[in-house]
């Protein structure tokens, strides 16, 4: 029997198995494109014609205080590291100082990050030029209140980004469970909002009456209609960011697209290009699915690695296997999404959810449902079986290990086994 041989990325590490060749109906890596050749090149020749707005040095003033938005910790593949340095030069070329320039990390409601994944974030070259701060939604003393969307969520941001003259929004573009796509408006909402703004607007994921568990249009790929969405569009435009600089990987975690300009259509260009890339069509669910989340840092924590599940569980029929490779170094991160799986069922857990409602609630939901749709086996270290189970994943810490209990589970000799090497990102859409 033909074999295919498989590499998927588990931390910073690979794990290699077989697959035969005829249980194999898709292998789900997108449409790659190739990297830019020469990405400060790129980068600049995008600061100077962005989509519907002026030139970044047209809309600078040489008095501004300038604050850049960046993505927290886990948003790392988005290469800031690379791009920051050139657009703090190019500020400074425009007539801006670095001590006029501050970089704010959009952390939301995670945890602040450290001196040293800012420097890994946004180079250490940028960490020894400007001011570089966490956003704290829980300060709130620290936030400015802005208005009060349609659906009721009271928009209140950041001091620093409230009362800066020049708002940069910075980061990166694939697929999101929850808002759709990932980049634009988020960096706003939840990116340096407070936590009350982030609560009430993430209670959009789950529908309106106690007992319907997880909202089915805030998902992947949905923005018309996604309240979740919306109502971010509309905290976002208190803020009215006045450029946005957001990038596109490729399946190799490359920069293939730069899009600039306005935080809107700019965005909305970027979301197009996102799903030509990951978006890929199947015509049929699989028995058993293996999705890697990426590699380090999609897989830092099983909070991060839900993107991955939730996506191979598109990929995988009722009733299936879904084997998640995951290695979790931090799996315990954060230690709150832990605490809601003391609730028994669904229902219980929900309530408490609405009552105080934070990401980490939904994601335990959303865990729940996954297992009411079928198996969720995660290949992850040793020391994550403790905290694994109790998400109601099953825990491995080796390949064959995984592939024998998946065999069991999935009901039949000869399933059907699709590989998804980007999990985290690829999508795969089901009847096209």
């Amino acid at each position: 029997m033909t074999q295919k041989k498989f590499s998927l990325k588990f931390g910073k590490k690979e794990i290699s198995f077989d697959i035969p060749e005829k249980a194999l109906p898709y292998e789900l890596i997108g449409w790659n494109r190739p990297a830019c050749e020469d990405l400060p090149e790129a980068y600049r020749f995008a600061l100077d014609h962005p989509i519907d707005a002026p030139p970044l040095r047209e809309i600078l003033k040489p008095s501004d205080k300038v604050v850049i938005i960046v993505p927290d910790i886990t948003r790392v593949w988005q290469r800031s590291n690379l791009t920051l340095p050139i657009l703090m030069d190019y500020l400074n070329q425009a007539g801006l100082e670095d001590s006029q320039i501050s970089i704010i990390n959009g952390v939301g409601a995670h945890r602040q990050n450290s001196k040293e994944e800012f420097a890994e974030l946004c180079s250490e070259e940028v960490c020894k030029r400007v001011r570089i701060v966490n956003h704290n939604a829980y300060d709130t003393a620290n936030m400015v209140e802005l208005g009060t969307t349609s659906r009721g969520t009271q928009v209140a941001v950041n001091r620093l980004v409230a009362e800066a003259d020049r708002v940069i929004l910075t980061g990166g573009v694939i697929y999101h469970y929850m808002a759709g796509f990932g980049g634009g408006r988020k960096g706003i909402l939840p990116g340096v909002s407070s936590l009350k703004t982030i609560q009430q607007n993430h209670l959009r994921c789950l529908t309106d009456e106690v007992g319907g568990g997880t909202n089915p249009s805030t998902a992947t790929g949905i923005t018309s209609g996604n309240p979740m969405h919306e109502d971010m569009m509309e905290a976002a435009a208190f803020v009215n960011p006045d450029f946005l600089v957001n990038v596109v990987p490729n399946m190799d975690g490359d920069i293939t697209g730069i899009f600039t300009g306005n935080w809107v259509s700019a965005w909305q260009q970027a979301c197009q290009m996102a799903e030509r890339i990951f978006g890929v069509p199947i015509e049929a669910q699989a028995d058993i699915v293996i999705a890697s989340a990426g590699g380090y840092p999609k897989d830092i924590n099983l909070y991060q690695s839900q993107k991955t599940i939730d996506n191979a569980v598109y990929a995988m029929r009722p009733g299936g296997v879904a084997i998640i490779l995951a290695q979790c170094p931090h799996i315990s991160d954060p230690p709150e999404f832990f605490d809601w799986f003391r609730y028994p069922d669904i229902p219980s857990l929900e309530t408490a959810a609405r009552d105080n409602f934070l990401i980490s609630g939904w994601l335990a939901i959303r865990q729940m449902e996954y297992k009411n749709q079928g198996t969720i086996i995660l290949l992850t270290e040793k020391d994550n079986m403790e905290l694994a189970r109790k998400a109601h994943v099953e825990p491995v810490s080796t390949i064959s290990a995984a592939l024998k209990l998946a065999y069991q589970k999935c009901g039949t000799p000869t399933p059907q086994i699709t590989v998804m090497p980007q999990g985290a990102n690829t999508f795969p859409i089901a009847g096209e």
